[in-house]
Order: structure tokens, then C-alpha cells, then sequence
């Protein structure tokens, strides 16, 4: 087979797809192949926006034909672009014919294969006329691997843009995947890779991470989507991430009954519930320091009022097993004298890092919890776990405001994340 297929492409792939009763089925090299959609659910808006379209292959007796195995029959890059072009030909024709006529299908397609065909093919711009699906129904997934010609898959990207369609980069966080891809494409929606929500359920700062990634991309311009949620735990891994939309087996598995899904939505209703439930009620570390540490940090900002030492008055705070340090700072944000560290810390000190140590003078004008302890005084704040930069360590930071001969000054108070109160 040639490595370019022959114009007009669609009267080429038609003759390979056969209608049965409601649902089209395609033929390749002796296989019959049809579609498999799996619901994909926006978290605040409680319901399905769009489905992802899946190749099932089967043999001459009926039996499925692993999609690895499909997509090794192909012997040429030509026949490789053909079998693409089949399958989303094969998906757009099925989705049409469903009762669905609002949201998303989104198609899988490799940078491989973008790129090999050219900006001058009208490929897919036949194909949404045949089909009569609206481009802006449809989202075109950009699996995330490397490719030889990034500058040629990023004119593609723009291509699909232009015709209304949205894009994706699926996989994303997968080993070799970077922000650099997000940049170069500007992509729509992400899709981390299920790895990510797995290591997510495992160790608590693969979790903070998964959190960082989400509002980093949300930064970027871009919705995420988690997909592989398998189980409950990590659908509410899911939530409190800040991800927009989900897909896994524990909503729904991949069907080939495609107008099932308008019959049988999905009740998010219990699982947001009780989400609420273990934020405010149980699982709310932030609000559970503020009501243990409120009474001891203004005892010790009423004995700095009247000009106690540090040492003497942050003992009662030092003492908790928890609290790592206590300092002072100015209204400038500059840090009066040195820290004042806790039993605790000491034990602990990690001598790899002892240049960052010492913080006399030190500028944390930077950081939100000063500025918030400025801005509303004589009010205990607290940060959400971070990296500590005096000893690379996760804490939360208190804060409070007091007035000192005519001049503010904050009390600061790191604690160890992973011990709260």
C-alpha cells in the first residue's frame, strides 16, 4: 500500500463500513470493528458531557481481538493512516445515530498519525460533512508520546482548531510527557494518566502533587479530565483534586449498546455529599488546626504585646510535638531576630540543609500568609500544606497580626503537615 492515500479518502473507507440495524459496523483485513463509547462526567455539573469512542475488534467467529493486536496488522504507514481514518469515520457515523445531540465525542488519534497526513488533506473536513457532526461536538485526542516532527503536529493541532474542533493531549504525566507539549499545542482539555491518580491513592505526596498538576494546568488555560477511576476512594481523590471531568470503570465501562447511556444517566448526588461530609465534618485539617492552636497562638501574641521574649512567649506553641519554629515579622515582611525552634526540630534537623537554616532578616513579604495576617489582624490564618524552604519539609504556616507600639507585626508558626492536630 502507498504511503499517502488517494483522494477523495471518504469514497475510499465507505465501502468498508456496513450498517446493521441501528449500528454501523467497518471490515479490516478480515476483522469486524465497532464502536465502544465510555461516558465521560463534568463533577459540578452532575452529569455526562461527552463519551470517549473505543475500536473492539472481533474475528470471523465472533471472538475480541485484543486493540494491541488490531493495531499491529497494519504493514505500511499508509495502511496505518488508513485504519485511523476508519476508525473515526466508523465512530462519527455510530455517534450520530444516537439520541444524544449535545455533547462531546472524543477521538484518539496518534502523533504519529497526525502527522503523517498533511494540512492539504480534507480528510476530516469530508468527514464531518458526511456525517453532519457539528465540529464543535467534536474533541480530537492527541495521545501523549514523543513525536519526530513537533513543529508539523502543532500545525495539525491548529488545523483541527480551525475547523471548530476542540483538542486534547491524552495521557498526560505519563513518563516522558512535560508542560512543554501544553505550551506548544494550547490544548483545551487534559487527560492525566490514570498512573498519576494510582500513585495518587498510594502516598500522600504523589496526591499533593496530583493537586499542584490540576490547578497548574487550570493556570495553563486548560480543563482536566482524570481518567482509570476504578474505585471510590479514587473517585474522591478525583474531587478533591480540583479536576473538572472524570471517566473509569467505577462510573461506567466501555459499551457497545451505544444509546444505553441515555437511558441510564449517573447519580453523583451521594458521592459529592459525601465528599462535603469528609471536608467539613471529619477531614478538615485546616480548620481543626485554627481551633486548636487559636487559643495558644493569642496568648503568645498578648505576652509578645507586652514585650515577653520569643523563647518565652511561644513556649506553650514550641511545646506541641507538632510546631517546628516560631518567628517574627515585621510590617515590611522582614523577619525580626532569629527563629525560635521547637525540642521537636531539633531532633530532627536534617544536616543536608543547614545553609537554609539560619532566616534573621529574612524577606518573606512573598508569601500569602503574611499578607493575609496584614490585611485581617488579630485573626489566626493557615496555609495549605507546602514545601518549606528552612528545611524542605512539608508544613503549614500560622499567622496572626498584633499591634506593637503603633506598628504591625505577625506571629508565624510552622507546624508539620503530616502531624496535625
Amino acid at each position: 500500500m502507498s504511503q499517502s492515500l488517494p483522494d477523495p479518502e471518504i469514497d475510499l473507507l465507505s465501502p468498508m463500513l456496513t450498517q446493521e440495524g441501528d449500528v454501523w459496523t467497518a471490515s479490516f483485513r478480515g476483522l469486524t470493528l465497532r464502536t465502544a463509547l465510555q461516558p465521560i462526567y463534568s463533577i459540578s455539573h452532575k452529569r455526562t458531557i461527552g463519551y470517549e469512542a473505543l475500536i473492539r475488534a472481533f474475528d470471523n467467529d465472533r471472538c475480541p481481538v485484543p486493540p494491541l493486536q488490531l493495531f499491529r496488522l497494519p504493514e505500511s504507514e499508509g495502511e496505518n493512516l488508513l485504519l485511523d481514518r476508519l476508525c473515526r469515520y466508523l465512530h462519527m457515523r455510530n455517534y450520530c445515530d444516537i439520541q444524544d445531540q449535545l455533547n462531546w465525542l472524543f477521538l484518539n488519534v496518534s502523533p504519529k498519525v497526525v502527522t503523517a497526513g498533511g494540512l492539504a488533506s480534507s480528510f476530516f473536513g469530508q468527514l464531518l460533512n458526511k456525517t453532519g457532526l457539528p465540529p464543535h461536538r467534536v474533541v480530537i485526542e492527541i495521545v501523549e508520546q514523543p513525536t519526530d516532527d513537533p513543529a508539523k503536529l502543532r500545525d495539525t493541532v491548529a488545523y483541527y482548531r480551525e475547523l471548530g474542533c476542540l483538542t486534547a493531549i491524552d495521557d498526560f504525566g505519563a513518563g516522558h510527557s512535560n508542560f512543554e507539549r501544553i505550551w506548544n499545542l494550547s490544548p483545551d482539555i487534559v487527560k492525566l494518566d490514570r498512573e498519576l491518580l494510582w500513585r495518587a491513592s498510594e502516598e500522600p505526596r504523589a496526591r499533593q502533587i496530583l493537586n499542584g498538576m490540576v490547578s497548574l494546568l487550570h493556570q495553563s488555560g486548560c480543563l482536566v479530565l482524570l481518567e482509570g477511576v476504578e474505585t471510590r476512594d479514587q473517585a474522591m481523590i478525583a474531587i478533591d483534586a480540583g479536576v473538572d471531568f472524570v471517566q473509569g470503570f467505577y462510573f461506567r465501562k466501555p459499551a457497545l449498546e451505544l444509546d444505553s447511556f441515555t437511558r441510564e444517566p449517573i447519580d453523583l448526588d451521594e458521592l459529592l455529599s459525601e465528599y462535603k461530609r469528609y471536608k467539613k465534618v471529619t477531614h478538615d485539617p485546616a480548620q481543626q488546626v485554627l481551633d486548636f492552636f487559636d487559643g495558644p497562638f493569642r496568648r503568645a501574641t498578648e505576652l509578645l504585646e507586652e514585650d515577653a521574649s520569643m523563647a518565652g512567649a511561644c513556649t506553650e506553641l514550641l511545646d506541641h510535638p507538632t510546631v517546628s519554629r516560631c518567628y517574627l515579622v515585621d510590617h515590611n515582611g522582614i523577619q525580626i531576630d532569629d527563629t525560635v525552634v521547637s525540642d521537636t526540630a531539633l531532633r530532627n534537623r536534617d544536616p543536608r540543609f543547614r545553609p537554609l537554616e539560619s532566616t534573621a532578616s529574612a524577606d518573606w513579604f512573598r508569601q500569602e500568609y503574611l499578607r493575609q495576617a496584614l490585611a485581617y489582624p488579630n485573626t489566626l490564618h493557615v496555609t495549605s500544606p507546602y514545601l518549606c524552604v528552612t528545611g524542605a519539609y512539608m508544613c503549614v504556616t500560622l499567622s496572626r497580626a498584633y499591634s506593637y507600639h503603633g506598628r504591625m507585626r505577625v506571629l508565624c508558626c510552622d507546624i508539620l503537615a503530616d502531624n496535625h492536630a
